[in-house]
């Protein structure tokens, strides 16, 4: 392919406990040792997946906000009820309770 970059490959020496540390770093970010080490050298970001916990979390989240969401469009359109409203912004506290358990979670 014409447009392609010349591949350079680079042999480094590591101790055990800085080839361990780039193992587990590259995993928590779901990369290749490679694909890891490339993000570092090109200074992008470099972030440890979500746990299955916090994905968890984010997914009830989102069905709580759809939820919202199609509350919010009956009371706007006049069919829900003030009841309906009311029943609105308790799920709405639901959503805000489970955003600052994600947010201690992930700390």
């Amino acid at each position: 392919m014409p447009n392609e970059q010349p591949v350079r490959h680079l042999h480094i020496v590591l101790v055990e406990n800085e080839y361990q540390a780039l193992c587990q770093n590259a995993k928590k970010c779901g990369l290749t040792r490679s694909a890891y080490l490339r993000r570092l050298i090109m200074n992008k970001p470099v972030k440890a997946r979500p746990t299955k916990d916090i994905q968890k979390l984010i997914g009830e989240i989102n069905k709580i906000g759809s939820n919202v969401n199609q509350i919010a469009r009956s009371v706007n359109a006049g069919i829900a009820s003030p009841d309906t409203a009311a029943q609105s912004l308790f799920l709405l506290d639901r959503v805000y309770e489970k955003l600052d358990e994600a947010v201690r979670k992930w700390r």
